[in-house]
């Protein structure tokens, strides 16, 4: 008969420890059924469960592993484990397994108490807990981003529930949290497509242009209305156009050069190119601000209105088809299949009612700093932090994307 035994040991971490370990082990023929570890500050905590072929070579297993380990000053615990046991334990393994992404400027024990605290209440266990951000500075005002993951297993009794949970304590602690089932797509996307407006950058570039024109207050309130859902896209789009008629073209230079990009839009984007993603801009704005950005990031593929102007003049009009909500799911649909990727394989990412179609046809739909309307009606959102935040999400490391950059 053989035995299965439970091994944790900890203490200060020791170059070439597990192989002393294994090796002691390796005497016996003992067989390794889990193995795991984590070393925080030095620190190891290092637990495998294994099975003793012979159960009669355990007690001799045993003594030889705790006399080396008591050696090197490392605390060790041996705890048997049933047959009963393991099977349980091994068939609960195949239930779902779902990724939890805590985002915050700096993380707090009340945030992962929360956390924590909804998983419990709709039926998951935690697996694992990792940083996937770099350690922190000890002063929390020069920490931007900090981002702790959990993996976690089971089968949730009611999804739109736990996600109203994760997003109302979200807003109470003024962090983000995603939800997202583990599947092979998470750190498989391939095509990244942005709106841009009030997303890759921080101005509503027609709200810029109404105020060269001196109608900033009008187009203002109708571009509120329209990111907040309240008014047809394409209708309150034609009404602001017109509102512009006559402005001097020159104005598009100036504002192109003042343009603000969005807290952490040029590190992602640089950091999606140097992993091999593509990217695209869908925008309900206009060409001639999407294709000064593209030249600034090199974004791949642009889609926006072209802003009609005659004789150095503002019309009032565009020409082609006006990229509405509806436009920009059919252009990721599009892009996709021309890339050769899946709709799993997309991420979306915008801010306003006109964005939620795209954010629903993508794998991963992301809502920027949205609008409530939209927060609420997409799957992932992203209000506290930069557009970088998008890395922890699909899962890197800080030091994966920098050793990316690197190279």
């Amino acid at each position: 008969m053989s035995e299965l035994v439970l091994i944790n040991v900890s203490g200060r971490d020791k170059p070439g420890l597990t192989s002393e370990i294994t090796g002691i082990m390796g005497q016996y023929d003992v067989r390794i059924l889990d193995i795991g570890q984590a070393v925080i500050h030095d620190h190891l905590t290092w637990g495998i469960l294994v099975e003793i072929p012979n159960e009669k070579d355990a007690p001799q297993v045993i003594r030889d592993l705790l006399f080396r380990l008591h050696s090197l000053d490392l605390q060790v615990h041996f705890a048997p484990v049933s047959e009963d046991e393991y099977l349980q334990w091994a068939a609960g393994r195949n239930r779902a397994c779902y990724i939890v992404t805590l985002l915050s400027r700096d993380i707090k024990a009340e945030q992962i108490a929360r956390v924590s605290a909804i998983t419990v209440e709709h039926g998951l266990n935690i697996d694992n807990i990792s940083r996937l951000s770099a350690r922190p500075s000890l002063n929390p005002a020069d920490n931007r981003i900090a981002c702790v993951e959990f993996s976690v297993r089971g089968t949730p009794g009611n999804l739109e529930s736990l996600r109203s949970d994760f997003l109302r304590i979200a807003g109470e602690m003024n962090v983000d949290i995603a939800f997202q089932e583990d599947t092979i797509f998470r750190r498989n996307r391939r095509l990244v497509v942005f709106d841009m407006d009030s997303t890759l950058i921080e101005a509503e570039v027609i709200d810029e242009l109404a105020l060269e024109a001196g109608v900033g207050p009008q187009v203002a309130e109708i571009t509120e209305r329209a990111m907040q859902g309240e008014l047809d896209f394409s209708a309150s789009f034609a009404e602001r156009l017109a509102l512009l008629k006559g402005l001097d073209e020159s104005v598009l230079v100036a504002i192109a050069a003042r343009l603000k990009l969005t807290e952490g839009a040029e590190h992602l984007i640089r950091s999606l190119k140097a992993l091999g993603y593509r990217t695209a801009i869908l925008s309900g704005g206009f060409t001639y601000f999407a294709q000064h950005l593209q030249a600034k990031l090199g974004i791949d593929y642009v889609y926006a209105n072209h802003l009609e102007i005659e004789d150095g003049k503002v019309t009032g009009r565009v020409s082609g088809t006006i990229v509405d909500g509806q436009r920009k799911a059919e252009l990721l649909r599009e892009i996709a299949e021309k890339e050769g990727v899946s709709p799993e394989q997309v991420i979306a990412v915008g801010d306003g009612a006109n964005d939620l179609p795209m954010l629903s046809q993508a794998g991963l739909g992301i809502a920027f700093r949205a609008k409530p309307l939209v927060k609420e009606s997409a799957r992932h959102s992203i209000s506290t932090l930069g557009l970088d935040a998008i890395l922890y999400l699909i899962g890197f490391r800080e030091s994966e994307t920098g050793q990316a950059l690197k190279s």
